[in-house]
């Protein structure tokens, strides 16, 4: 059986837009078939972003607040409603060809949320599902969210997992439209800060392990020389 293989970069903090961009430059090279499945970790500056089924009514901070300290505010093309991108925080963007694991979006979504799962419990934290909702809970408050956009069932945008994350960032939000439940983070419910960079290893652990795949490191620098490199036709 041939080993798939997914190229993990980590691009440490970035502003949404750039990542978004190669986002989209990624996805039409794996729809391609002109480059491997892709995992991008990054932490992004203060961000929200309002999904297709977004409710701009939602979003609760008035524009000078947003102008104070600089956070950005995207209309994106990933189901779900508004979440919160900011420092602390690790996010994912797996751009995986389905057609290589399971054609299923469910599927894939229960998937992340297992990777997501499978990741806090490393650090002893039990996290879990909550009926009727996409994402990751644990002590009934959401640690994690989640949305994907999937095309010619090749996927990109992905899942947020708060870390070290400020979360009063999401007090200005009613996140992913959900009134009754409130927001954590792996600091709040263990009371001690956690590196950045061992969440990205394990979540690529736990990734791998249930994508059936080999996790290969790539540079950024490596990875924007392959994006440069390979040509993209117009379709």
């Amino acid at each position: 059986m041939t080993t798939k293989h997914i190229l993990v970069s980590h691009l440490g903090r970035t502003r949404y837009a750039e990542t978004w961009d190669l986002q989209h430059k990624l996805l039409e090279l794996r729809q391609r078939g002109q480059i491997e499945d892709v995992l991008l970790f990054t932490e992004h500056d203060h961000v929200y972003t309002i999904g297709k089924g977004g409710d701009d009514n939602h979003l609760l901070a008035s524009d000078d607040e947003l102008t104070q300290d600089g956070t950005e505010v995207f209309h994106i093309d990933r189901g779900g409603d508004i979440t919160y991108h900011g420092p602390g925080q690790v996010v994912g963007y797996p751009i995986v060809d389905l057609n290589q694991h399971s054609p299923d979006i469910h599927a894939y979504l229960r998937q992340l949320e297992e990777v997501l799962i499978a990741t806090l419990g490393t650090f002893g934290i039990q996290g879990g599902r909550e009926e009727g909702m996409t994402g990751v809970w644990t002590s009934g408050e959401k640690i994690a969210a989640i949305g994907v956009k999937v095309s010619r069932w090749v996927t990109m945008h992905g899942f947020a997992l708060n870390v070290n994350t400020d979360l009063q960032k999401f007090a200005r939000i009613i996140p992913c439209g959900i009134f009754h439940k409130g927001v954590t983070s792996m600091k709040q419910v263990l009371g001690r800060e956690i590196a950045l960079e061992e969440v990205e290893r394990k979540l690529t652990e736990s990734f791998a392990s249930i994508f059936g795949s080999s996790a290969v490191d790539i540079t950024q620098d490596a990875l924007f020389e392959r994006v440069k490199l390979v040509h993209v036709e117009p379709s």
